[in-house]
């Protein structure tokens, strides 16, 4: 430049000056880069020491921390035509409004007065289980009868048989009478003969001896044939006996069977009974099924049948019902290597889509349009997405939640952990460490209340 400026005076002569040269050039101007290089490293050492906020950015969405404040499909019970609507998308419904009606579409239900049948059959069922408890305790009497014939029969056989056992002892004594009165007349015979053959006696004194001993043999067979007779006696009445309960053994036991039969028939019956009660019961609340009712407060949305006289299968989505009145809660997923990083009771600030905010990643106390929320529940198992699913509930003592929040609505989860440097979250950010395992000052307190016992 120097040498520009030479050969340009040299042309022009020496105390010649060209301004536009200066203008341009600069020559005779002092640099200040010196200095701002030096602020700005001044700055950005002051900068690197400033305190930094580590947190744990997570995406998620309004949702409920009940199932049943969340949005819920009102399924068919029963198969059946769609006979009609009572309300369309949008409307709000109250618990136990009719939202449709349906009619039956199978042959096994078409008839109009199946439970007035359904139950002729179960009353008839029930007359024919009290004839039968009737005809039980008929057989129960009849059988009770029996036993008192039976006892008596056989103790007037037992007494007839203990007469002939004495019949016998009578007979018996009689027998041994006669005999010795036959003996007698026998040897009193005997003598006589010799008597006469020695003369002492005559032939009519001899004749009354054989008399007297004829009558006395007579008497002695006699004696004897009833004795064998009152045996024969004794004998036929034991035979009696045996047959007598024989008899009556068979007879009560026809009687039990007959009892016993009767019995299962009503127990067979009973069956019957239940489960026609349940199929009447069944039938009943199937057509209680026709209507579907509002469970509970909402919005309709979502029908999925529109026309009349569409058929629906069991268990078929006919519609949605938005809860009315719900207790919103946020759900973020957070990554595996986050998760020893958050604990249930954590605050978390968050970022509703649709309402501005300015956040400051570092600076939590300088973002504005945040909302703060407390973490309810940490899932254990891993969601299809391969993170862990976290329930934020709203805390009493902080801002509320905007009421205008919609389930579905999108949310950035801010989890806070500690405070460290500038210069620190760099380093560890370029050298991939975690962020410094966070506890809340209940927990550190729990901790060392552990410690200490």
């Amino acid at each position: 430049m120097e040498d520009i400026k030479n050969r340009i005076q040299k042309e022009a002569g020496k105390n010649t000056t060209i301004v536009s040269f200066e203008k341009i050039y600069f020559g005779n101007h002092k640099s200040s880069i010196r200095k701002w290089f030096y602020g700005v490293l001044v700055g950005l050492a002051i900068f690197l020491f400033l305190p930094w906020t580590q947190n744990i950015r997570a995406r998620g969405a309004i949702t409920t921390l009940r199932q049943e404040y969340r949005p819920q499909q009102l399924n068919t019970v029963i198969a059946g035509r769609i006979v009609k609507w009572y309300v369309k998308e949008g409307d709000i419904v109250k618990k136990g409004d009719t939202i449709a009606q349906l009619a039956e579409i199978k042959d096994a239900y078409l008839d109009p007065q199946l439970l007035d049948r359904t139950k002729e059959q179960m009353e008839a069922k029930q007359a024919s289980v009290l004839s039968y408890s009737d005809k039980v305790k008929a057989t129960t009497e009849q059988m009770k009868a029996i036993e008192q014939s039976r006892s008596l029969k056989l103790e007037q056989l037992q007494n007839k048989i203990r007469q002939n056992e004495l019949k016998i002892i009578s007979d018996s004594m009689e027998v041994v009478a006669a005999t010795n009165d036959y003996k007698i007349a026998d040897a009193q015979y005997k003598r006589q003969l010799v008597m006469r053959d020695s003369g002492l006696a005559s032939l009519v004194q001899v004749e009354q001896r054989n008399q007297s001993m004829q009558s006395a043999l007579a008497k002695k067979m006699s004696a004897e044939i009833k004795l064998n007779n009152t045996r024969t006696d004794l004998t036929n009445a034991k035979i009696e006996l045996n047959q007598t309960q024989q008899e009556y053994i068979e007879k009560y036991a026809k009687a039990q069977g007959d009892r016993a039969a009767a019995q299962s028939e009503i127990a067979s019956g009973q069956g019957e009974i239940a489960k026609l009660q349940n199929q009447y019961t069944n039938y009943v609340i199937r057509n209680g099924q026709y209507f579907l009712i509002a469970p509970q407060d909402g919005q309709i949305v979502n029908a999925n049948k529109a026309g009349i006289n569409e058929i629906v299968k069991e268990g078929e989505t006919l519609l949605e019902i938005v809860p009315k009145n719900i207790g919103l809660a946020v759900e973020i997923f957070v990554q595996p290597v986050d998760l020893p990083l958050i604990e249930k009771g954590q605050k978390i600030n968050m970022v509703f889509d649709g309402f501005p905010a300015v956040v400051f990643s570092g600076w939590p106390s300088a973002s504005i349009g945040m909302f703060k929320g407390q973490i309810a529940a940490i899932e254990n198992s891993v969601s299809a997405n391969g993170m862990f699913r976290v329930l934020i509930s709203q805390v009493e003592d902080e801002k509320p939640w905007p009421p205008t929040l919609k389930i579905g609505t999108g949310v950035n989860g801010i989890a806070l952990l500690n405070d460290v440097f500038i210069w620190y979250e760099l380093w560890r950010n370029i050298n991939g460490f975690p962020p410094d395992f966070y506890k809340s000052k209940s927990a550190k307190t729990k901790t060392d209340a552990q410690a200490k016992k």
